[in-house]
């Protein structure tokens, strides 16, 4: 906010879901299309942020956020290495220590849910399990509309199944073993909003030895929090927004990278 003192963020859209008679869920699409001052000049910078927050007799009970932060990097001319030297790694804290939930559409890390459109529900966790977990691409397909939109990290937009194939190849690559846990399902229906959105948390757990796409490779494993809402028209996703920090990911790798250091000084 210092940095961006006219900072707005706009509602993209909310995906909520009530917990029980006092609680709700809340999946906040957030974007942004700030002005930085770089070099005397203006950038203006187009990012989305997503944040899901647990509402508990009136007041946040835990909040899960992610940002697109690789974003800033791109459109400010910033290396991405290098933001991500300048960060540290601090861990996960909350919720995010605990196992993911047995059965998701029962009971998420927030608590039961309703267990609303549990079709649809279903064909989306198939979906991240078959084609996103066990790379069975050839099923895009099977699940996605032709015409589908994908809005990923990096500000970028994807179409058509083909390109999707594409993108996340580019995402698992560095993680040849990636496995991807849903912690979380909310749904919601509104006209207004082309119809039925399911968010999904999520966290990809991996090992850092495929493409050395973020430097030297390390062997060891990475936990990335993301969370992707869809959209579901007749039964196929014909959209995805899918909003990690790979930036915070990068300084993960890092932090490996030095305990890996650390650990051959003390050998040798």
């Amino acid at each position: 906010m210092a940095a961006v003192p006219g900072h707005i963020g706009q509602a993209e859209d909310v995906v909520w879901e009530a917990r029980g008679d006092d609680a709700f869920l809340s999946s906040h699409l957030v974007f942004s299309a700030d002005e930085h001052l770089v070099d005397g000049r203006s950038v203006r910078v187009r990012k989305r942020t997503v944040a899901n927050c647990l509402y508990r007799r009136g007041r946040m009970v835990e909040e899960w956020v992610v940002r697109d932060d690789l974003a800033d990097c791109l459109q400010l001319g910033i290396d991405p290495d290098e933001a991500a030297r300048d960060r540290q790694f601090q861990g996960y804290t909350g919720s995010m220590t605990e196992e993911p939930p047995k059965d998701v559409l029962l009971e998420g890390v927030s608590g039961p849910r309703p267990d609303d459109f549990r079709p649809e529900c279903e064909m989306v966790l198939e979906f991240i399990d078959r084609v996103w977990s066990q790379r069975e691409l050839n099923k895009v397909n099977d699940f996605m509309a032709r015409d589908l939109f994908l809005h990923t990290i990096g500000d970028r937009t994807v179409i058509r199944p083909e390109r999707y194939q594409a993108d996340l190849l580019d995402m698992v690559g560095p993680f040849p073993d990636a496995r991807f846990a849903v912690r979380d399902v909310q749904t919601h229906h509104a006209e207004r909003y082309a119809g039925l959105r399911v968010a999904v948390t999520w966290t990809m757990h991996g090992t850092y030895r495929g493409i050395p796409a973020f430097g030297p490779l390390t062997g060891k494993p990475v936990t990335v929090l993301g969370v992707s809402q869809f959209l579901i028209q007749d039964g196929r996703i014909v959209k995805e927004v899918r909003v990690y920090d790979e930036i915070a990911l990068r300084a993960q790798i890092n932090a490996g990278r030095e305990e890996g250091a650390d650990v051959a000084a003390n050998i040798y």
